[in-house]
């Protein structure tokens, strides 16, 4: 389906709306029924009836199935976050005794949640470097249930071969699930390579304007009824409609926000290759990243992201490099207009808390809405006092 009915047409009927041009928010937590037997039809098919708001909302669902479009899968749920999509769609296919494997330094909360959650119930999983299909296969056991992908991940940006993934987890007759949050649906499709389930940070590009939290969940409607009935109802992993109503309206700008930060973060990641204080620059579509012919090939384009490392002698020089950035925000996240920095530094000597495996010198740039010159000069010129 072509991206431009999806985002302007795709589940709006309007003439039910009195022909409203913005889909409606249905702000309602209930539905009622003319009868028993209705309401009696509607408990039958609760994924798709309107019952009750914590299961189906006129409004999520419209956000539904442009999401499922825009991924081609057949089905998707939205999450109240990132990190309840994940959960929802892990937990949902493992019990006590299975075993995950995952890429190595994955989401934070991605990893907490088989580190340090689900473990307590018995659920076993291994960290593994899946640049190399040969290293995931290595860690395959008869109770290995899913494969959990990350590609790129969000700081150096390792990518996995998702045709070569899902050609052996299906082998072994397992479920492949991935965090498309980099890319957007715009820039990467898993399912054209064969990935079971899509997952996405809607917080970030797909609502584009900072001022949701939420998750999608993407798949075939098997899958996606399974965690429906599953992790969904149980957990409550809701968003609501009028959370839902805004990602819609974020979804109409999304090609043109996509392409304006894909563009601009590429020409800097380009122009800052080199630079004396700079010891590397990290973006998949750079010819001097490792994985770049991998990343032609499955991704149409970067993104916003890319991470610099600086010639930094003391955790200091980095400090006072972050200082005097003057148009860019130190904030997690990413997605939307304003420009951020998210430097290592700060997972650094932190009492209690494990030094980060990436070291302190790399800082992760968002580039957002603004002008190419704007943000570039910014950098340059705090690069001047390294």
């Amino acid at each position: 389906m072509d991206i431009n009915e999806i985002l302007t047409h795709l589940g709006e009927n309007r003439e039910e709306y009195y022909n409203a041009v913005s889909p409606p928010v249905i702000q309602t937590s209930n539905f009622v029924f003319n009868t028993t037997g209705d309401l009696r039809k509607a408990l039958q098919n609760e994924i798709n009836a309107h019952i009750y708001t914590r299961g189906n909302n006129p409004t999520v669902a419209i956000l539904r199935k442009k999401l499922a479009a825009l991924e081609k899968t057949e089905d998707a749920l939205v999450t109240g976050s990132g990190s309840s999509a994940v959960a929802g769609a892990v937990m949902s296919f493992v019990a006590a005794g299975d075993h995950v494997i995952c890429v190595q330094k994955p989401y934070a909360w991605t990893y907490k949640l088989l580190a340090a959650y689900l473990s307590n119930f018995g659920v076993e999983y291994d960290f593994v470097d899946a640049r190399n299909v040969d290293e995931i296969e290595k860690k395959i056991k008869p109770t290995t249930k899913i494969l959990y992908l990350e590609s790129p991940n969000s700081l150096t940006f390792e990518l996995q071969d998702l045709s070569a993934c899902c050609a052996l987890a299906k082998k072994h007759g397992i479920i492949t699930m991935i965090d498309n949050s980099h890319c957007s649906p715009l820039y990467q499709n898993p399912a054209d390579f064969g990935v079971d389930i899509i997952i996405h940070s809607a917080t970030k590009y797909l609502n584009g304007h900072s001022d949701v939290v939420a998750g999608v969940i993407c798949g075939s409607k098997q899958h996606i009824e399974k965690i429906f009935h599953g992790s969904y109802m149980t957990l409550g992993l809701i968003i609501s409609p009028h959370d839902a109503s805004l990602i819609l309206r974020g979804l109409r700008t999304l090609p043109i926000r996509m392409e304006r930060s894909n563009e601009t973060a590429f020409r800097m990641a380009k122009n800052l290759e080199g630079h004396a204080k700079i010891k590397q620059v990290i973006h998949p579509m750079l010819p001097s990243f490792p994985q770049n012919d991998l990343a032609k090939k499955q991704m149409k384009g970067g993104g916003g992201l890319l991470t610099l490392q600086l010639q930094a002698e003391t955790k200091e020089d980095v400090e006072r490099f972050i200082s005097h950035l003057k148009h860019f925000l130190i904030a997690v996240s990413w997605g939307g207009y304003e420009s951020l920095i998210m430097p290592s530094i700060v997972f650094h000597d932190i009492p209690g808390i494990p030094d980060s495996p990436i070291h302190w010198t790399f800082i992760r740039f968002y580039i957002g809405l603004e002008d190419y010159d704007f943000l570039m000069s910014d950098i340059l010129e705090a690069l001047e006092i390294l």
